[in-house]
C-alpha cells in the first residue's frame, strides 16, 4: 500500500491502540489531530534513500516495543523484497509531531529503513528523537495502560 510521505492519512477514521507491554487491546478513539503518512512504500514507487542516525533507529525500535496501532487481521508482505522472502506486518505506529499533528507509519517502517535504505522526512526523524517512552508509560488513561493517547482523543469503546 503506497501513500506519499507527509500526505494526509485517510485509511481509517478511528485509531485503535494496543499496548505491547500489557497485551491490552481495544482502546478505540477518534483523533482530533491531523495524521500524516510516513513510510508507506510499494514496489515501483519512488522513495527517498539515505542514512538515518543510529539514535533515531534506537528510539523507533523502543516505540515499536510498546505501541502497536490499528492491528489488522490480514498481513502485508514487503513487496520490495523478492517474493516469499519479505517480512510481514499488520499494524502501524503513531509518533506525535508538532502541535496538532501525528505521523502514521506502517509497522514495517524499520524494515524499510534497515533493509531498503528508506530515509523518512527530517520532521519525522526529529519527532521520533523527541519521544520520551518513559513519559508515555507514566501518562496513561485511567485503568488503561496505553502510551501516548492524545488528551483530545474522543474515546469510542471501553
Amino acid at each position: 500500500m503506497f501513500y506519499e510521505d507527509l500526505s494526509e492519512y485517510d485509511y481509517l477514521d478511528n485509531d485503535s491502540f494496543t499496548d505491547m507491554e500489557s497485551g491490552f487491546h481495544g482502546l478505540w478513539y477518534r483523533p482530533a489531530y491531523a495524521r500524516l503518512n510516513i513510510g508507506w512504500l510499494e514496489a515501483g514507487k519512488p522513495f527517498t534513500a539515505g542514512v538515518v542516525p543510529a539514535a533515531f533507529m534506537e528510539k523507533l525500535n523502543a516505540v515499536q516495543r510498546v505501541q502497536w496501532m490499528n492491528v489488522c487481521l490480514g498481513v502485508h508482505e514487503c513487496d520490495l523484497c523478492p517474493a516469499e522472502e519479505g517480512p510481514e506486518g499488520n499494524g502501524e505506529v503513531r509518533i506525535p509531531g508538532e502541535s496538532g499533528i501525528a505521523y502514521a507509519a506502517p509497522f514495517l517502517i524499520t524494515h524499510y529503513i534497515t533493509t531498503h535504505g528508506y530515509q523518512p522526512p527530517q520532521a519525522f526523524i526529529d519527532a521520533v528523537l523527541a519521544v520520551d517512552v518513559d513519559a508515555w508509560a507514566s501518562i496513561r488513561w485511567p485503568q488503561v495502560p496505553f502510551p501516548w493517547v492524545p488528551d483530545d482523543a474522543e474515546r469510542m469503546v471501553d
